[in-house]
């Protein structure tokens, strides 16, 4: 399992990236010992051009959230919406709440460990680069327990990798009882747009 699934031990080295999301240039604060630190994961860019912004106003969760380059985008696009930011790691949810600051969104934005969210909240939308190598049955579990709190019109949009089992996760959501499509492929990459079936 790696370093970044939990709060890091040692020394934090903060560093300083720029990304240009659906039109804002954010500059965001990343460090070691979170989720793809030194940049923009590649997989999170290409669901972030692949996939509009959500509509203003919609109550929002950033599953798995690291530095918060999602929540903090999908912030600075939808400047009325409520933002959940869910992670493990602490200074992941740290450098979420410095981001947040930065585009002046800390009070729609909020930092939160998995025990500290509300489960009446229902969201509209879940955006997430999921953690994928915690395993299947971890992957699986957790996926059931968000994708549970989506509202009966809401969706979830989710990048995974096919060399890291995107094809055959698509066929268990569909298993599950959700509408699994692929919105697109890309670099072997795929983006799905998840709907409980009604």
């Amino acid at each position: 399992m790696s370093h970044y699934f939990t709060t890091p031990e040692g020394e934090e080295k903060r560093r300083q990236i720029q990304a240009d999301v659906w039109g804002h240039q954010l500059t965001l604060t990343t460090a070691n010992g979170v989720f793809s630190g030194s940049r923009l994961d590649p997989a999170t860019r290409i669901m972030l051009d692949a996939v509009a912004p959500p509509r203003d106003g919609a109550r929002l969760l950033d599953l798995g959230c690291g530095y918060g380059p999602i929540a903090v985008a999908l912030a600075a696009a939808c400047p009325t919406s409520l933002i959940d930011a869910v992670d493990v790691n602490e200074r992941a949810l740290a450098l979420t709440a410095i981001n947040a600051e930065r585009i002046g969104a800390a009070q729609r934005v909020r930092p939160l460990l998995p025990e500290q969210t509300d489960e009446s909240v229902r969201y509209d939308e879940i955006w997430s680069n999921p953690p994928i190598r915690i395993g299947k049955p971890a992957l699986h579990a957790l996926l059931l327990t968000w994708l549970a709190r989506l509202q009966p019109t809401g969706r979830a949009v989710m990048v995974v990798g096919k060399n890291l089992g995107a094809d055959s996760l698509q066929r268990w959501l569909d298993d599950q009882g959700f509408d699994c499509q692929r919105l697109t492929s890309s670099k072997g990459f795929r983006v799905f747009e998840v709907r409980p079936r009604l």
